[in-house]
């Protein structure tokens, strides 16, 4: 489900297929062209009936059901990318929103999922990422811990982000060629499994006592401070 005109306009650029839209009708002259050559119905009706049909505020006034695209397998994104982001069990769509946001304002080129992830194309992930989940390519593994090994033999260096005190302080990453950043669920982080499996263990250096980060902010920060950070020139 997408949300907006912004957000169903760019998920039309990128491929998917609309299959038929919910709306007010002044978002329609907008979205009409995207509905006519996907020849998909609009329905069109008044705030407060959208808000009886769909159960919750539709605050920008337009929904479309899209029809999903199929995923790349993870090795065919692994072979077509220098940098992405592996999340670990991220269960929270606002999170995984997020990531996908930063993910595309800072360059990376794909984010690999373990089985147990949540949805990015859930409607709250994809409105909290504005659309971005419908631009970064991103796969799901089949299986957990191997999916380390996978990445490791594709030439990636393995980086796992840690409070860890005696982690490589983020500003000290010697640059990489080929880089994934291991990112892990909420609350507990990653496990010990990939932590251990990793190349380098990473911290993001903090103060006032503050000792970690929402996944979401923390993986904003990593993704500029790998491509922008010293030694990087991408």
């Amino acid at each position: 489900m997408a949300e907006g005109e912004k957000v169903i306009l760019r998920a039309v650029r990128a491929g998917y297929r609309v299959r038929s839209a919910l709306l007010e009708e002044r978002w329609l002259p907008g979205i009409a062209p995207a509905l006519a050559a996907a020849g998909a119905p609009a329905y069109v009706a008044d705030p407060a009936l959208l808000r009886e049909l769909t159960g919750y505020e539709v605050h920008r006034g337009a929904l479309a059901a899209m029809q999903r695209l199929p995923l790349p397998s993870p090795a065919e994104l692994l072979a077509s990318s220098t940098r992405v982001a592996v999340l670990e069990d991220v269960v929270d769509h606002t999170n995984l929103g997020a990531v996908f946001r930063a993910a595309a304002a800072l360059g990376i080129e794909g984010v690999l999922l373990t089985p147990r992830c949540a949805d990015p194309l859930y409607r709250r992930s994809v409105k909290v990422s504005m659309g971005a989940v419908f631009a970064v390519p991103y796969a799901r593994f089949e299986r957990w811990p191997d999916c380390y090994s996978e990445i490791r033999d594709a030439g990636f260096r393995l980086l796992a982000m840690t409070p860890a005190p005696d982690a490589v302080a983020l500003p000290e990453l010697p640059h990489g060629e080929r880089d994934a950043l291991l990112l892990g669920t909420e609350g507990d982080g990653l496990t010990r499994r990939a932590l251990e499996m990793s190349d380098v263990r990473v911290r993001i250096p903090m103060d006032a006592g503050i000792d970690s980060l929402n996944v979401a902010a923390a993986a904003a920060v990593t993704f500029y401070a790998v491509r922008y950070g010293s030694g990087s020139a991408r």
